[in-house]
């Protein structure tokens, strides 16, 4: 085998690889003899198919599976000769025919940058700790709970939390809607399922009761007819219906798999949930500072185009549906972001290289069981995962980077700072 190597640009390789006619013309002919025992063709008795209708009918197509399956052996070969760390599988050119006893390709790629030694130790990072209390388990409880009541007709005024059926119709200054008789409505009271000024004058009044209530649609009002109008509202409650909580017994445990209805284990399970998504959430937070103290710090590192693209669509994609392509424009905006990514991505990539960090497979299988207990049936996630290398190699990339983040925390200068579950977890509800 014969190699040259080119740099036709920054991060650019192109390879150029010959081997011997022979290598190809040798194990094509051994496969069609494989074939000529096994293939059965109509006219023909098992066997004894002729070597030269296999050629016609098969010659092609095996030439064409062994030719690519020597140039994967051989390039692999190559760029190890060469010391080389190509970014992604490489555009080849070949016309696949035999030159004075030789086969050539060109193998166009490129490779990953050359990276500095990273120091850390200068780096200020701020590390969010947080525990879950009984507090917490507590708060999960009643949330749950609520997330299971039903609603009962009542007899007295209505108060937040109650469902509220009522009919109702709106004068403006230019028209009455609907022209004629009323529309109907209902909303759970807080919930934000009917306009502001309508929910506060529902408020202590009861099932039978009429209102006239004054009424300032917004602009972005569904409405198009009332949106940005001021109006009268005429409204007839004819149902109220308050909330019922259900009893925390065993009727109630045995709906979350907690067979004999304990509340031990109950409160056990809800503690394991919670923190799982607190360690998630922490992991992530400390992961993303990480990476974007590393991007800034290293501002200088080439980035591949290849991975630049790669990211750059991934971030684009987010909120799409699964089959709808992301615009110019989407991706466009998704360059910057894109760049911290691949940028960080390198740099932890190498600290992961030169301080010998591998996945831990004890943190593997704790991450896919945190996944896997988000579906009905986590076993057979579990199954999916095992035996898929796309979903293991992206599992293991993240576990990679979360050690490779806790390692950089390690050595860096790194405050802890306290919070709250809530605060972590619902930061909106603590302001």
């Amino acid at each position: 085998m014969q190699v040259s190597l080119e740099n036709i640009g920054s991060l650019e390789r192109r390879l150029t690889v010959s081997f011997p006619s022979t290598d190809l013309d040798g194990r094509v002919q051994e496969r069609l003899h494989e074939l000529s025992h096994s293939v059965r063709l109509k006219g023909f008795r098992p066997g004894k198919v002729p070597m030269k209708v296999i050629e016609q009918r098969y010659g092609d197509q095996v030439r064409g599976e062994e030719l690519s399956a020597i140039i994967r052996r051989t390039f692999e070969q190559a760029v190890s000769e060469q010391n080389l760390r190509p970014v992604s599988p490489p555009a080849i050119d070949t016309d696949g025919h035999a030159k004075n006893g030789e086969i050539a390709y060109s193998a166009q790629f490129e490779v990953f940058p050359e990276l500095p030694a990273v120091d850390v130790a200068s780096l200020q990072v701020e590390r969010i700790v947080a525990v879950v209390t009984d507090h917490d388990i507590d708060v999960m409880i009643d949330t749950l709970r609520k997330q299971r009541q039903h609603f009962e007709d009542i007899d007295r005024e209505v108060q937040k939390d109650d469902f509220v059926g009522f009919n109702y119709a709106v004068q403006t200054s230019e028209q009455r809607w609907p022209e004629e008789g009323f529309k109907r409505g209902g909303s759970v009271l807080g919930t934000g399922g009917v306009l502001k000024e309508v929910e506060t004058a529902l408020l202590g009044h009861r099932h039978g009761e009429e209102l006239e209530i004054d009424v300032a649609f917004p602009d972005d009002f569904h409405n198009t007819d009332l949106a940005g109008k001021l109006a009268r509202m005429t409204v007839k409650i004819d149902k109220v219906r308050g909330p019922v909580i259900p009893e925390l017994d065993e009727t109630f445990i045995r709906q979350f798999g907690i067979h004999n209805g304990s509340l031990q284990g109950f409160r056990e399970e809800v503690r394991g949930n919670l923190e799982r998504e607190l360690n998630h959430v922490l992991s992530s937070r400390l992961k993303a500072q990480v990476a974007e103290k590393l991007a800034a710090a290293y501002p200088g590192v080439e980035l591949p185009r290849a991975m630049l693209e790669e990211q750059a669509q991934s971030i684009a994609r987010i909120g799409l549906e699964e089959d709808q392509q992301p615009s110019e424009a989407q991706i466009l905006a998704a360059q910057q972001p894109a760049q911290v990514r691949v940028r960080a991505g390198l740099i932890m990539g190498e600290i992961a290289r030169r301080e010998n960090i591998q996945p831990e497979e004890a943190r593997l299988s704790k991450a896919l069981t945190a996944i896997a207990s988000t579906y009905e049936d986590p076993q057979q996630v579990i199954k999916l995962y095992s035996r898929d290398t796309r979903f293991m190699n992206s599992l293991r990339n993240q576990v990679l980077e979360e050690q490779v983040a806790e390692w950089v925390a390690g050595h860096a200068q790194c405050t802890d700072t306290p919070l709250s579950f809530e605060e972590v977890l619902r930061p909106h509800q603590t302001d």
